[in-house]
């Protein structure tokens, strides 16, 4: 049974994700775009929780609307859940290399959706993938998710590894940010998130 389920259809996507916060026994993802798909996949697995995701869309026009919309939909869920479960952890950060990269995400889910993006690729592309795409998928899912996502990189020669990177950490910050409070109230000095 999953935590929290988004679908998403417009003239461009049609999306539909499932979440399960408990483990990463149960992860699926189909989008059309595969390097997008490889780090949808590193996002879950190293956070530790199942992302289930079916997205199809427009890619013939250009990958923009399905990753972007993926963001949308995949915060949408981590939205969802929060408003289940009650109070969250609220903070999340993380650290990750790889290889010649090093990249850290720091979140507070506070309900005031905020990106901060200082990503800079040595090269536009990883294959045919357009890096540049990767903040919108960010901007998405701050958005949806009311968060405040701060991604940075530190360094790194490849885009790659810097995306990959990205991913994980962000996985991991997602996970510790998102976790059930023990509070019964929101973890804020104003009594309330927002």
């Amino acid at each position: 049974m999953a935590d929290a389920e988004v679908k998403r259809k417009t003239k461009e996507t049609d999306i539909n994700v499932s979440l399960t916060m408990k483990d990463n026994s149960a992860i699926k993802i189909d989008t059309p775009v595969p390097f997008f798909s490889h780090m949808l996949n590193s996002f879950s697995f190293h956070g530790g929780f199942s992302l289930a995701i079916k997205a199809s869309g427009d890619i013939e026009v250009d990958p923009h609307h399905l990753v972007e919309d993926c963001g949308l939909v995949i915060g949408s869920a981590f939205a969802q859940l929060a408003a289940q479960t009650g109070p969250v952890k609220r903070y999340g950060h993380s650290i990750i290399p790889m290889d010649d990269a090093l990249s850290e995400v720091c979140i507070d889910a506070c309900g005031r959706p905020y990106l901060v993006y200082n990503v800079d690729y040595p090269q536009n592309f990883a294959g045919d993938f357009d890096l540049s795409l990767i903040r919108e998928f960010m901007q998405g899912f701050a958005n949806s998710a009311k968060i405040n996502l701060h991604c940075i990189s530190r360094y790194g020669l490849n885009g790659h590894h810097i995306a990959e990177a990205l991913f994980k950490a962000f996985g991991i910050a997602v996970a510790q940010a998102f976790r059930k409070s023990d509070s019964i109230t929101p973890l804020s000095t104003k009594g309330q998130l927002a």
